[in-house]
C-alpha cells in the first residue's frame, strides 16, 4: 500500500489492517521456512507495509494527543 492510501484509513481500520498483515507476515515465514514460498520478495513487501501502516498510526496517535493537549490548556 502507498501511504497516502494508508493516510485516507480511519483509524479502527488501520488497527484492524495492521492485525491482519501480522498474519500475514507470520503465514509468510511459515511457508518461507518450509521451502514453499516462491516469490521471497513478498516477505519484505508484507514487512514494509506492516512498518509504513504503524508509522502513520504512531503519526495520527501523536496528531490526537497534541490536539488533545492543547484543548485543555496545556501546552505539548
Amino acid at each position: 500500500m502507498k501511504a497516502h492510501e494508508i493516510r485516507e484509513l480511519k483509524k479502527e481500520e488501520l488497527v484492524k489492517r495492521i492485525a491482519e498483515e501480522e498474519k500475514n507476515i507470520i503465514d509468510l515465514r511459515f511457508a518461507n521456512e518450509l521451502k514453499q514460498l516462491t516469490n521471497t520478495a513478498k516477505l519484505k513487501s508484507a514487512k514494509t507495509d506492516m512498518a509504513r501502516m504503524k508509522t502513520i498510526l504512531k503519526e495520527l496517535e501523536a496528531k490526537e494527543n497534541k490536539s488533545a493537549g492543547t484543548k485543555e490548556g496545556v501546552t505539548v
